[in-house]
């Protein structure tokens, strides 16, 4: 399976996630301190579809979100 959507190209993309402790300063506290960063993907919902495309039949790998706003045609 192809690791991108087939209509806008959308494909994972790499980031972080931090990890916070402590109570805000507007609540009180000394402020938010950074106990973790972590290095992380973003994996879009990629879904294996038969699509018809000018009049002809086609399997491809296309998101949730192209497939719910209309950008394809189901077969």
């Amino acid at each position: 399976m192809s690791k991108e959507c087939y209509v806008c190209k959308k494909r994972k993309v790499s980031g972080g996630h931090i990890t916070r402790r402590g109570l805000a300063k507007k609540k009180g506290g000394i402020g938010m301190h950074v106990v973790k960063n972590v290095k992380r993907t973003f994996k879009p919902n990629l879904q294996s579809a038969k699509i018809k495309e000018g009049g002809v039949t086609k399997k491809v790998v296309v998101c949730a979100a192209c497939i719910r706003s209309g950008f394809v045609t189901k077969a």
